[in-house]
């Protein structure tokens, strides 16, 4: 079973950024997506930030989800709650292992509905940028914001187990794909080398949507 949308049309309904920023004097990298939703501010705020309702799209968390608290995201990041200003400006910082990295997320009233903006800002490892590019975080968030649709779109939940499956599918490959070709594009547009994020690109690509190797359990069987 596959989600139910078109892979490439859904990829372009976000608009992709990529620009080059420091913190504390060290070189830092902006991955920018910007996605409209049929909704209204308080609806999407609210999706975003109520920790019964983030797990219909994203992940469990849990925490202090105020100014200062600590939050944790199953089996992901965890961080600190920076700043929260309903329903317009979340920022935290996003943590995993040793490495902090910083996300905001803005919402304007649009037309349409609400624009949402994603900023994850993050220092630059050479070696990683080179193999991965922008696409490393970037197509994260992309499957992320496939599921907050679907769950605005319905109100239901998005089964956790398809949604960690859908890149392993023809169509979710195909929803990979054109996704790291945007953000290329984006690292294009911002003066990076086009052979050097065409080949980075792959190597995204390659990332989400290569099943890991199975692993012997205790027994010897594979898991």
């Amino acid at each position: 079973m596959t989600l139910p949308i078109d892979p490439v049309a859904t990829a372009g309904l976000v608009t992709r950024e990529v620009r080059p920023s420091e913190r504390s004097g060290a070189p830092t990298k902006i991955a920018v997506a910007r996605r409209e939703y049929p909704t209204d501010p308080a609806d999407l705020w609210n999706a975003l930030t109520d920790p019964e309702r983030i797990p219909r799209w994203f992940l469990p968390v849990t925490g202090d989800l105020r100014v200062g608290g600590r939050y944790s995201l199953a089996g992901n990041a965890s961080g600190v709650v920076e700043r929260c200003d309903a329903p317009r400006l979340l920022a935290l910082t996003w943590e995993m292992g040793p490495q902090v990295s910083w996300l905001e997320v803005e919402l304007t009233p649009s037309p349409g509905g609400t624009t949402f903006e994603l900023r994850h800002e993050a220092h630059v490892d050479p070696e990683l940028w080179a193999q991965f590019g922008p696409g490393a975080v970037g197509i994260g968030w992309d499957l992320a914001l496939v599921g907050l649709g679907l769950h605005l779109a319905s109100g239901a939940a998005v089964d956790p187990d398809e949604g960690a499956g859908y890149p392993l599918t023809p169509e979710g490959t195909t929803f990979v794909r054109a996704a790291a070709q945007a953000w290329t594009a984006a690292a294009v547009a911002a003066g990076e080398d086009p052979e050097a994020m065409a080949a980075a690109s792959e190597g995204a690509v390659a990332f989400y949507t290569v099943a890991p190797e199975p692993q012997p359990g205790a027994d010897g069987q594979a898991r």
